[in-house]
Parts: C-alpha cells; sequence; structure tokens
C-alpha cells in the first residue's frame, strides 16, 4: 500500500516541484481509467514499500481512505546520483487485460560463448498481455543449450502461466554469432610472431658464436 498526497497549486511547475522535493517528498502524477490527470506527492519514506527499480510494477495507491490500483508507468531519476525525480502512474483494474513491455534477461552460460561465440541480444523486451496480478518481473531466456549460429526466436519464448506475448513470432531475441574475423586474424599474426622469435633468437646466438671464433 502506497500513501499519497495531492499537489495543491502551489506544489505545480518548476518551483512548485522544488518545493516538494525540499519538504522530503517525490512528485509524481497519475492518470488513467478515464479520470483527469492528477498531480500528486509521495513521501521519500514509502518509497522502500514498492519495486522502484524498473517500470510495469502494479502498486495499490492510498489517500483519504481510497484505495485504487495503479501501474508505475516511468520512474524518472537523478542522471548522477540516481535519486528518484518524478513517478508517473496509471490507474488499472485487475478485472482487465493490459498490455506492458518487460525485460528479456539471458539466463545460464552458452557452451558456443565459451567456444569464443558472441552472445549478440538483439531485443531487450517483448510485449505482453495479462491480467496485473499475472505482470512478471522479465522473461528469462535459457541459453545453456546454444552454440554458434544458434538463434532464438520470439516463438521460442517461455512466458509465465497466465501470460501472452504478442510480439512478432519470428522476431530474433538473441544469438550467438562467430568470433568476429579481425579477431582471428589478430590470433593468428600473434601465432605467427611466437612461431618467428625463437628462429631470430636462434640467429643471433648463431651469430655471435661466429664473431667468437
Amino acid at each position: 500500500m502506497l500513501n499519497f498526497e495531492p499537489r495543491s497549486k502551489e506544489e505545480i511547475g518548476k518551483q512548485g516541484v522544488k518545493r516538494v522535493r525540499s519538504a522530503g517528498f517525490i512528485p509524481a502524477i497519475v492518470y488513467g481509467a478515464g479520470k483527469k490527470p492528477q498531480a500528486i506527492k509521495l513521501d521519500r519514506k514509502e518509497l522502500h514499500k514498492i519495486d522502484i527499480h524498473h517500470e510495469n510494477v502494479v502498486v495499490n495507491l492510498l489517500s483519504e481512505g481510497r484505495k485504487q490500483i495503479a501501474l508505475i508507468k516511468e520512474v524518472q531519476r537523478h542522471p548522477v546520483n540516481n535519486e528518484v525525480l518524478h513517478i508517473d502512474f496509471e490507474y488499472i483494474s485487475l478485472r482487465e487485460k493490459i498490455r506492458l513491455k518487460v525485460p528479456v534477461v539471458a539466463k545460464g552460460e552458452s557452451p558456443g560463448v565459451k567456444a569464443g561465440g558472441i552472445l549478440e541480444h538483439l531485443l531487450w523486451e517483448v510485449e505482453i498481455e495479462c491480467f496485473p496480478a499475472n505482470v512478471p518481473e522479465q522473461i528469462d531466456v535459457d541459453v545453456s543449450n546454444l552454440n554458434i549460429g544458434d538463434l532464438i526466436y520470439v516463438k521460442d519464448l517461455r512466458a509465465p502461466e497466465g501470460v501472452k506475448i504478442v510480439e512478432e513470432p519470428e522476431q530474433i531475441v538473441l544469438s550467438i554469432e562467430p568470433p568476429k574475423e579481425e579477431e582471428i586474424e589478430v590470433k593468428e599474426e600473434l601465432g605467427e610472431k611466437e612461431k618467428e622469435e625463437p628462429e631470430v633468437i636462434r640467429k643471433g646466438k648463431e651469430e655471435k658464436e661466429e664473431e667468437g671464433e
């Protein structure tokens, strides 16, 4: 449960937002469900109650005894200290499905990568459809069986029960690419140099021995 208060007219706008933050609050806005957008503020201490490390987290907003389900749509942070500056909430209904994007996370160690291949992550998030209570934090992809040249498509992803992925099925999510030709050439050149060095050393030694004679 996340308590909030409406912002006054004096707490809206650039200077108003500064006052809100100076007083220990986080400015925010909540919209959706056919309601007029409302400027609100949250006590900074309230933030420990929710996961604000990413968007699309379902929360209960409470004000003056009235509770409403909402979704965190955007969290704005300070570019240097990562402090939360502003939060956007969207009212939702637990009885209606919603569409939103969630991260795609690779899990495991790929044999292809161990063999020198490169993991190319092409699709970092996918759009899903589900009821608010079923929103997953992320979609995991097991790469522990992938070799060089293997691909993972959207159609290969496994969503949790009650969650539907609505992206184009043939989109490539990630692949294991072979080592770049430049890297191979550098390694070959280094190998050739290592072979040549003993010959140079031997030649120099023979020349010194001849001079000694």
